[in-house]
């Protein structure tokens, strides 16, 4: 047997995984919640927070959630065979993933139009030629 294959490996810390909890509802918190719920905001230790710059709250923007809309939408049925799959939230799941995919796209084009226009003539004018 090779010395490469006597070798033991081992799972560096990134690579350890700590098994899921089967049961959630079995984590209980060790928080003090009822000290927290007591604490008045001066009794808050906030020292090793830094302050936010002016420019933080120069682009901050007030997003209110929107409410969902209901839409028909055809889906084959093996794609709505495996959200369903997953749990009672097949919906809520699907909605979720139409938002992931539509902000990668959103950004995708965000980034293209900031492509020089030079670029751009230049890449159209190899593409038609």
């Amino acid at each position: 047997m090779s010395s490469l294959m006597k070798e033991k490996f081992v799972l560096s810390p990134y690579e350890r995984h700590e098994p899921m909890n089967v049961d959630p509802m079995n984590n209980t918190s060790k928080t003090d919640w009822a000290r927290i719920d007591a604490m008045a905001d001066g009794d808050i230790d906030t020292s090793d927070i830094p302050p936010l710059p002016d420019e933080f709250f120069a682009k901050a923007q007030l997003r209110m959630p929107q409410s969902p809309v209901k839409v028909a939408v055809s889906v084959d049925t093996d794609t709505l065979a495996w959200f369903q799959s997953q749990g009672e939230s097949a919906d809520q799941q699907m909605s979720i993933a139409l938002r992931i995919y539509a902000e990668a796209h959103k950004a995708h084009l965000v980034s293209v139009s900031k492509v020089n226009p030079l670029q751009q003539a230049n890449h159209t004018n190899t593409a038609d030629g």
